[in-house]
């Protein structure tokens, strides 16, 4: 039997998958062509130089990678990682973790140092670290959603080129978003993803790297063997798929047959991207840091705690302690049935402590903000907890007229 799919309206302010914008459906629908159609070459193109606006970079690779976030978070290290490799994660929060877990999947020796999750680290311990354990790659998440916090880099990234050493960061929930600097900051690896601020479907990670790891790229670069038998390579990266070596060479002016291409998500990253640009990206940080603010001055009039330290909090994360004596996972499917509106819980130590609202790409708007400032009052009134009713929405409000 078959059955039609109907997916009720929601409004999603989680730290992702976020709304899509209209016009990114729209595009979605756009008739296939064949992955080496000129016309498609043409957008594949496009992509590369819209993909480097948000970073702020001027290297001359910057793709996609067919697979969410995480595919690029794994090509990227094990591109630059061989067996017996030092890798230093500082850990702040859930997705450091990830790094080292890729890490140790490629063979590396990975060394972890970790902290509370309520704040970020200083950069003179990272640095110190790095002093004591001598890595050759440094493995960082630039903004970290599972407790709202963002790390400083420029130093980091600063002491890394000095010395040598490759700095990978994960740009997952800030590109877009918020300032990222891959350039000034000298980041030589930096990963994105489609499902965040550029608000599009799930399903691509964005890329850029520089010179230093193309050369890298170049010595371990071992053709398909179905393509030719001529280019072998004992150090080659350990992945066929997520071989950034041969992917770079897939979107460049070689165009290796190396996978058929996602087309539909290809144009609807080109929107996304453009749609992005178009608003221009220091406006998208404004719009994004104003709406954070008002979602942060309506919790607080609420009564309600904010997790972390708030001189390091992103913009596009915001996490609410909740209150004693509050199931938080009644609160969360309350809102989600009654409202129509989803928020996250956290993980780890975080885990039934914390919510977090997300304001990521074409969910960070007023109309959404409002929404769910109005609707979280309402739902803890319904569960009892000592809030202050009706301040939320206007304190929301003052931060929108003020702003003007």
């Amino acid at each position: 039997m078959s059955r039609k799919i109907r997916i009720p309206a929601r409004t999603i302010m989680t730290p992702g998958p976020v709304e899509v914008y209209p016009s990114v459906l729209r595009v979605m629908g756009t008739p296939i062509l064949g992955q080496f159609d000129p016309m498609f070459l043409k957008v594949m193109d496009e992509v590369k130089e819209m993909i480097k606006v948000p970073f702020q970079t001027k290297n001359e690779e910057a793709f996609a990678i067919d697979g969410t976030s995480r595919s690029g978070l794994e090509a990227a290290l094990i591109a630059l990682i061989e067996p017996g490799d030092k890798v230093l994660i500082p850990a702040y929060g859930r997705f450091a973790y990830l790094l080292g877990e890729i890490a140790e999947r490629a063979k590396a020796d990975v060394i972890y140092i970790e902290k509370e999750w309520d704040s970020v680290f200083e950069p003179k311990v990272v640095i110190d670290a790095i002093k004591k354990h001598q890595p050759k790659i440094i493995a960082m998440v630039h903004g970290e959603t599972a407790n709202g916090q963002m790390q400083p880099l420029k130093e980091i990234g600063e002491f890394c080129r000095e010395n040598d050493l490759f700095f990978v960061v994960d740009t997952v929930a800030t590109y877009g978003g918020a300032e990222i600097k891959v350039d000034e900051w000298q980041i030589d690896v930096a990963i994105a993803g489609s499902q965040k601020c550029v608000s599009v479907p799930a399903g691509l990670s964005l890329i850029t790297y520089n010179e230093r790891v193309k050369k890298v790229l170049a010595s371990r670069y071992q053709k398909e063997l179905g393509l030719s038998k001529d280019i072998r390579n004992k150090r080659h990266i350990s992945s066929n798929y997520l071989d950034l070596s041969q992917l770079e060479r897939y979107w460049n002016q070689e165009r290796i047959n190396h996978h058929t291409e996602a087309t539909s998500m290809i144009y609807a990253l080109h929107e996304g991207l453009s749609l992005l640009l178009d608003e221009g990206i220091e406006n998208s940080y404004q719009r994004h840091k104003i709406n954070d603010q008002a979602i942060v001055a309506g919790i607080k009039s609420m009564g309600l705690e904010l997790y972390g330290d708030m001189t390091t909090k992103m913009p596009t994360v915001t996490p609410i302690l909740i209150p004693e004596g509050i199931d938080g996972e009644s609160v969360r499917s309350m809102l989600l049935e009654e409202f129509g509106i989803e928020i996250a819980s956290s993980f780890g130590p975080l885990q039934n402590k914390v919510w977090r609202i997300g304001n990521m790409g074409y969910s960070s708007r007023k109309e959404n903000v409002l929404h769910v400032l109005g609707a979280l009052e309402a739902v803890l009134i319904f569960h009892g907890a000592n809030v202050s009713p009706g301040k939320a929405v206007q304190e929301a409000l003052n931060v929108y007229l003020t702003s003007k």
